[in-house]
């Protein structure tokens, strides 16, 4: 690995194999070499003169693809295209003057593309079914503990830790909904022509327009698809590439969010990302345990949600039929963005996978909050047994003003309980106290939520995709 030059650290530290190799050169350029072949073959079987020879010796060299070559041509005629056109040539001779007869670049630019994000959306999607398993068991197994809710970053009423991974999980039920509708709607460009009329082909057919529509239709067919854009210009709609691009920046806000949450809690003790044996946290403080995963999640997602209003701006500003302004940023927007969202879910994998609760730690939250939040029902105790209510709610008032004095000046234990129970105005409650503040009987439905939340909505979906469950999250560095 050179050390002189720049190198991509998506690549080289964050995201997965399958993703990078689905962006890779070889993959990009062997689906060229296949649109060729799918065309030339397609344009012998509707009669043009094309013989099943020069098609053979076409798939015969459809991935012995001299790079070399092909790079020296691009260096001379300055076009991508064009140079693997007279490489695929020199290696089909016998074939070389059919090659992309009729289509101009994006005939294998644009559909390659779409196949590429089309793949690359399936491993997104492999990933967050992935995901959802892990944080949907994770749920499961917490959705009675009761733990502190907060509001505003404060205190609030109780929820569950199950609980709480159900929103984390909603979330990402949300961005697959919104992933399944983008690949309902993804479409190959097809076989358009220069400036999406198909002109170049109603004159090689002589004016036959329903040949021109059955050799798209076949090209379509031999590529594995059956979807085309029913009208293009030279390129397939650049709003696509945004529609992704939202849909992988949705994922990145839920990862955000539940990372951010992640940070929070092992700020406080309570959760905990995986930390190996041998990890170092700090290079100076070595007690530290700080949550890189998390933080790494963080920075990756934040990149990430950048680069819609990139594509938005690509979107917008093609003029008419096209623009090549659009090549040299969609070669790095497109593939960064996948790649982003890539290391993004391996990491969710393995943080949803290997969280630790501090049970002790939450209790001990709890037992410093849990009198406050119980006063109400201390209150309504005392009158159902004859208190007066108004009496009594200005006695715990100035009860909890000064257990909160004694936590916040004095660095004590909220004593609360303590005062109700030697204060005579409360002996109804005396010897009920531990019953009334069980936190159980404060987090309401909690644990049925949750329950119900994943049997209705995230069962079916893992039901679906269990084929694909399985996955692990690899942290790379």
């Amino acid at each position: 690995m050179s050390k002189t030059t720049y190198e991509n650290p998506l690549t080289t530290r964050y995201a997965g194999p399958e993703m990078q190799e689905n962006f890779g050169d070889e993959k990009r350029f062997r689906l060229w070499r296949k649109l060729w072949i799918a065309l030339a073959e397609s344009e012998m079987e509707l009669g043009l003169p094309i013989t099943k020879e020069q098609v053979q010796e076409l798939k015969a060299h459809a991935e012995d693809i001299d790079y070399e070559r092909a790079e020296g041509y691009e260096r001379q005629v300055r076009h991508d295209v064009m140079a693997h056109v007279k490489a695929f040539g020199d290696a089909a001779p016998k074939a070389a003057g059919i090659i992309h007869l009729g289509a101009t670049s994006c005939f294998v630019d644009c559909n390659s593309e779409l196949i590429i994000l089309h793949d690359g959306l399936e491993i997104v999607l492999k990933k967050l079914v992935n995901v959802m398993d892990k944080l949907k068991n994770f749920a499961l197994r917490y959705k009675d503990l009761p733990t502190l809710g907060f509001t505003h970053l404060q205190p609030a009423q109780l929820t569950t830790v199950g609980k709480r991974a159900s929103l984390w999980l909603q979330d990402l039920m949300l961005d697959y909904e919104s992933l399944v509708s983008v690949m309902e709607r993804l479409r190959l460009r097809g076989v358009k022509g220069t400036t999406g009329t198909q002109a170049s082909f109603l004159d090689l057919f002589d004016g036959d327009a329903e040949k021109v529509k059955e050799l798209e239709r076949r090209v379509v067919e031999k590529l594995g698809y059956t979807k085309v854009y029913p009208v293009t210009g030279q390129t397939y709609p650049r709003k696509f590439d945004y529609e992704v691009l939202s849909v992988l920046s949705g994922i990145a806000q839920s990862a955000y969010k539940f990372s951010n949450d992640i940070r929070l809690l092992q700020n406080m003790k309570e959760v905990e990302e995986p930390f190996e044996k041998s990890q170092i946290g700090s290079s100076a403080m070595a007690y530290k345990r700080n949550p890189m995963r998390s933080e790494r999640m963080g920075s990756l997602c934040r990149y990430m949600l950048s680069l819609p209003i990139n594509s938005a701006m690509t979107a917008s500003t093609q003029w008419f039929e096209r623009t090549l302004d659009d090549s040299a940023n969609r070669r790095i927007v497109n593939a960064q963005a996948f790649l982003t969202v890539d290391a993004v879910l391996n990491l969710y994998m393995n943080v949803a996978e290997n969280l630790v609760v501090y049970k002790k730690v939450i209790a001990k939250h709890l037992a410093a909050e849990l009198p406050f939040l119980a006063t109400e029902n201390i209150l309504m105790e005392c009158v159902k047994a004859g208190g007066d209510r108004q009496e009594l709610h200005e006695r715990i008032r100035v009860l909890s003003q000064e257990a909160g004095r004694n936590v916040k000046e004095e660095g004590g234990e909220n004593d609360l309980l303590a005062r109700i129970s030697s204060d005579s105005a409360f002996s109804a409650v005396h010897g009920k106290l531990d019953e009334i503040v069980d936190a159980k009987k404060f987090i309401g439905r909690a644990p049925g939520q949750t329950q119900e939340f994943i049997e209705e909505y995230i069962d079916p979906i893992l039901e679906k995709h269990k084929d694909l469950l399985g996955e692990k999250g690899t942290v790379n560095v």
